[in-house]
């Protein structure tokens, strides 16, 4: 028996020592930072695992009011540096030395592999070398064309909203109107989500989300080996089936495709691609090369999926709080409307081009403002690979940084009056920003800032463009209080809620 029990000890001290000399440096440096009392293995976690996902978000906040602008959590076994400090901010997102992604991004892998948003070092340089030519002007100009058509097939399904007068939660229509965009955009084919809700590939999107948000927040499922053992691994092992399989058979076909093309080449065909031919984004990159080769089909899946989730789930988000605003605030929303009527005039099947898009200047100040309070990616998340001095205190190897776009935009301090809706705060240079524009960063910044920027900005203006001239935003009869959930983009917990009325 005292051999046992002697076995048991010597066991345990030679884990507790594996386990220390691995934390050690994280342990070490982390006691430079604020932050709630730790426990062993589950660190800060048990503060947020009996919470709701909304619940997580005003958790973070509580802590920000306590803490300050930066501190550290440990999730589990997870060491993070929560930023709010623009200072810092800068010093994070500005340099070329922290590039690679926080853990969280991990749980993404399984579906976007290592394109663009999660890719690191001399890959990440190339691959963003590569695809930056490709959200050119005039490439852009087409990509207008499908928000346009798309938009119209939106409105179309406002019509039986309008004519009932109820209240209806706008986010999932949104969703599947930017899945349509997305979808012709990325791969040049059509899915028609707003036609089918039901389809496999959206069932599939959806189921994805889900596990990725389960991933972030619930301590077994962020485990990869507990994961395992979870629904959400059979979840996600379905979900990616269709996804990749639907991806990799547009792929094949369209290889097929271009290889009819070459060998039927004429002068027209000649044209620089994105020009004069009409191409989608995965056209582009059957095209591109890096290092002198193609792309393979796996490296090309990576950036088309990329391209997918990036760019439907961040426009949708921001889409949906945009017409919740407008609904709520009436006179900003007769702004917009004369807006639209003066650049676009009163032809109701006139299409909008990209240069009507740009003339929308207030319209771009609504937006600006909707994403200070409603930034679609509310939490951006780095890596520390080294030990890093700034402003006197150690980031260490390990740690995640966890920088909230969220938090930053409704602070007091760099947004005065943070509650109110006030577009205008953009109309010129604030005090906020001349003091440090990374207080700021709904699209992040720096080197690894959105490249679709100017994508999800035209698609925003064109939607919202589309339905306020065909309909006025209301509010709902019976409204519930804001509250988010944190995602790898924000959610409203209760949708938004809203009415349509037909403009007479």
């Amino acid at each position: 028996m005292h051999i046992l029990v002697g076995a048991v000890v010597s066991v345990s001290v030679i884990i507790g020592v594996i386990i220390y000399r691995k934390f050690a440096n994280l342990i070490r440096h982390g006691a430079q930072f604020g932050g709630p009392k730790a426990y062993p293995v589950v660190g800060n976690s048990h503060r947020f695992t009996t919470k709701s996902p909304a619940e997580f978000l005003e958790e973070i906040q509580k802590m920000i009011q306590e803490y300050g602008r930066c501190f550290r959590l440990w999730m589990g076994m997870d060491f993070t540096i929560v930023l709010t400090d623009a200072k810092l901010v800068e010093t994070i997102l500005s340099s070329q030395k922290f590039l690679d992604k926080a853990d969280e991004y991990d749980f993404i892998r399984p579906w976007l592999g290592d394109g663009l948003l999660t890719s690191t070092g001399r890959k990440w340089h190339s691959r963003r070398k590569m695809i930056t030519p490709t959200f050119h002007f005039k490439i852009l100009e087409q990509f207008v064309e499908i928000f346009d058509r798309q938009g119209r097939t939106f409105v179309e399904q406002l019509n039986a909203k309008a004519n009932s007068g109820e209240s209806f939660d706008v986010f999932p229509m949104v969703t599947l109107c930017a899945l349509d965009v997305i979808c012709e955009s990325a791969m040049g084919t059509k899915v028609n989500a707003q036609m089918n809700s039901d389809s496999n590939y959206v069932r599939a999107v959806k189921d994805m989300s889900c596990v990725v948000h389960q991933r972030v927040y619930n301590l077994i499922a962020r485990n990869s080996f507990s994961f395992q053992y979870t629904r959400y691994r059979k979840m996600q092992d379905r979900a990616l089936k269709v996804l990749h399989g639907y991806t990799d058979s547009v792929i094949r076909s369209r290889r097929i495709d271009h290889r009819q093309a070459q060998t039927a080449t004429n002068d027209d065909d000649k044209n620089e691609i994105g020009i004069r031919k009409k191409v989608a984004f995965l056209d582009m990159l059957l095209q591109a090369t890096v290092d002198g080769r193609p792309l393979t089909d796996e490296e090309i899946r990576e950036e088309v999926d990329t391209f997918m989730f990036e760019g439907h789930d961040t426009t949708t988000s921001a889409i949906s709080f945009l017409f919740g605003v407008l609904a709520k605030h009436p006179d900003i929303q007769q702004k917009v409307y004369e807006e639209v009527l003066d650049v676009v005039g009163s032809d109701l099947d006139k299409p909008l081009t990209l240069s009507m898009l740009n003339e929308l200047n207030y319209l771009d100040l609504v937006i600006k403002e909707t994403l200070r309070m409603y930034p679609s990616v509310p939490i951006i998340g780095r890596k520390m690979l080294e030990d890093h001095e700034i402003n006197g205190r150690t980031f260490p190897a390990g740690a995640n940084i966890i920088i909230m776009p969220f938090s930053m935009g409704r602070d007091p301090e760099y947004f005065p009056e943070p509650e109110k809706f006030l577009p205008e705060r953009f109309a010129v240079e604030t005090s906020a920003e001349k003091a440090n524009p990374y207080r700021y960063v709904p699209f992040s910044a720096g080197p690894r800032n959105c490249i679709g920027q100017k994508f999800a900005i035209a698609e925003i203006k064109s939607l919202a463009a589309k339905t306020v001239r065909q309909f006025e935003l209301l509010p709902a009869e019976q409204t519930k209080p804001e509250r988010f959930i944190a995602e790898l983009i924000l959610r409203p917990e209760n949708g938004v809620q809203l009415r349509v009325k037909k403009r007479g």
